[in-house]
């Protein structure tokens, strides 16, 4: 384990959760008293400890910082990430531990209820993390409440990027406004976003201070938006049968995240995302099977040539 002091790549703010999952004969699943459902499972969940465990799993360090419940689940989310390798900082949540229930299809697709156990006033306490930001080669944001509090320190940034993932944002959640404007580098998916995305993206790079703003859209591949313009990048072919698209976001952004430390542009970095989305795309469960550093780099040399920088197609 790396002490407080030590320098990591990654430091991941918040984030991590317990996901319960049915797998259902549907999506939408119409109303019914009762469905008799595969094996109902608990696994560790939501976007914090996907970026992290994907982004250790490529052989990054990792520190993740959060608060978790003295309940079931944050003893369970404790289990999980004791002997990973991964270095954490636990606070206390009162209210307890945040919790998903995810409803899988049989395509894969999912619905999920969250449950964010948010509390007026929370706050990540400093001494947690403090240290490990001005270390830490990479900073990432997950959008939980008290997380927007930790940018005033990360004002002396000293080159290093801070990221964040806004997930479904429509564009005008005040929720996620604060993550959106103060973040270098921005995910965001375009599930909602539809005829809005790239007015949506042009905002958060005239208004924040973003450099960057990569838009995902599942087997349509993603939309970068950075000085020079907008481009395209193809969704990487699936290595197998889709099971649960659960966790591909999270998997897509510590992909890039591995690519901009290994010293590659954004633009050269995007195909390693959609390499590491479409490797989770194929595995059960939210963040079981992240895919590994020698996978990823030999799966990216297999994929389909496309003109330009990072395989990217110019946009307008």
């Amino acid at each position: 384990m790396s002490t407080a002091h030590d320098t990591v790549d990654v430091v991941v703010i918040g984030g991590t959760g317990v996901d319960t999952t049915a797998y259902v004969p549907s999506l939408p699943l119409p109303y019914a008293d009762t469905y008799a459902v595969p094996p109902v499972i608990d696994r560790i969940g939501n976007t914090g400890s996907g970026v992290a465990l994907g982004c250790h799993a490529l052989g990054l360090s990792v520190k993740l910082v959060d608060l978790i419940g003295d309940d079931p689940q944050g003893r369970f989310i404790r289990d999980r990430f004791e002997g990973t390798g991964i270095d954490t900082a636990w606070g206390h949540a009162p209210q307890g531990t945040r919790r998903s229930v995810l409803l899988v299809g049989p395509d894969g697709r999912r619905t999920s209820l969250f449950d964010p156990r948010a509390a007026p006033g929370e706050r990540l306490p400093v001494r947690l993390y403090l240290d490990a930001v001005r270390a830490a080669r990479h900073v990432h944001v997950s959008i939980n409440d008290f997380s927007r509090h930790v940018y005033p320190d990360l004002q002396d940034r000293a080159g290093k990027l801070v990221s964040t993932d806004l997930h479904d944002w429509d564009g005008d959640d005040d929720h996620h406004r604060d993550f959106a404007l103060s973040s270098d580098l921005v995910f965001l998916s375009a599930t909602a976003l539809g005829t809005r995305r790239d007015e949506v993206m042009r905002g958060i790079l005239a208004r924040g201070r973003a450099r960057a703003v990569v838009c995902t859209d599942g087997a349509a591949g993603c939309r970068v938006l950075d000085e020079d313009g907008f481009c395209d990048v193809p969704a990487a072919p699936l290595p197998g049968p889709v099971a649960d698209t659960n966790g591909a976001g999270d998997a897509f952004v510590s992909g890039v995240l591995y690519g901009l430390l290994a010293g590659r542009s954004l633009r050269d970095a995007v195909p390693l995302g959609a390499v590491a989305g479409a490797h989770a795309c194929t595995s059960a469960g939210t963040h079981e099977d992240p895919v590994d550093e020698a996978t990823l780099l030999r799966r990216e040399r297999e994929l389909p040539a496309q003109p330009g920088p990072g395989r990217a197609r110019a946009g307008n």
